[in-house]
């Protein structure tokens, strides 16, 4: 995919004017939850090395990143930018174990804009998806996703992104996909405090200041070229 494809492809997402229909399930009587139940926080991510994804998982992403996003004359690749250090962080903490989501059931398909009904978190997803990725890979190359060449790699991430890749019974190829292909995105665009967006490469390509406190200085240089240099949260010890 061309990078300028890539970014476009954000706006393309909200601009889908035909959708499949669904027969989605009304749930009814009452909900399956107790009311004034306290429940345990998820532990802290632990420091240093990887903190969720094994050594080959993290291989895979980093794999997958450079696919999303191969390096050109604009910027470096998503595994260059460190996008699966970002998502081995998220994974750890409290999106990766979904603290802010319903996961109590029951759980009926709905529509797409519903989004994926399901008790797994984004890191039971990610453990289980890359699992049956390679298991998918070995029955059609021999080879685990990571040892495949670019273009093996390629095709199989677009059979995932069409849902015509099988992954078996457990693993819903084309919520994986976009999974993976949402996290690669919020990796190589977040700040460099996350873990991805090394050396603020992105900011840098696509122009964005970054975390500046204001820009009342710039307020009287309507039309020139301000060659800001992006600042990191990093940069202000946060």
């Amino acid at each position: 995919m061309k990078r300028r494809q890539f970014l476009q492809s954000f706006a393309a997402i909200g601009l889908a004017t035909s959708l499949p229909a669904t027969n989605a399930a009304e749930v009814s009587g009452g909900q399956p939850w107790e009311p004034g139940k306290i429940f345990t926080p998820p532990p802290p991510p632990k420091k240093g090395g990887l903190q969720y994804l094994t050594a080959h998982e993290f291989a895979t992403v980093g794999a997958i990143a450079e696919r999303f996003i191969p390096a050109d004359e604009m910027s470096i690749s998503g595994k260059e930018a460190g996008c699966a250090t970002f998502i081995d962080r998220q994974l750890a903490g409290d999106y990766g174990n979904a603290v802010t989501v319903y996961r109590l059931g029951r759980f009926v398909k709905g529509t797409p804009e519903q989004g994926p009904q399901s008790p797994l978190t984004p890191a039971q997803r990610y453990r289980q998806g890359l699992a049956a990725l390679d298991v998918a890979t070995q029955k059609q190359f021999g080879k685990n996703f990571v040892d495949l060449d670019g273009d093996q790699q390629d095709k199989l991430l677009h059979a995932m992104e069409a849902d015509q890749l099988d992954l078996g019974p457990q693993v819903e190829t084309k919520v994986l996909f976009e999974l993976l292909l949402q996290n690669v995105r919020e990796g190589f665009l977040s700040d460099p405090l996350y873990g991805g967006n090394k050396d603020m490469a992105s900011w840098k390509m696509i122009g964005f200041p970054g975390a500046r406190y204001d820009f009342r200085d710039l307020l009287s240089k309507k039309g020139q070229k301000l060659n800001i240099i992006p600042t990191s949260l990093i940069d202000n010890n946060l």
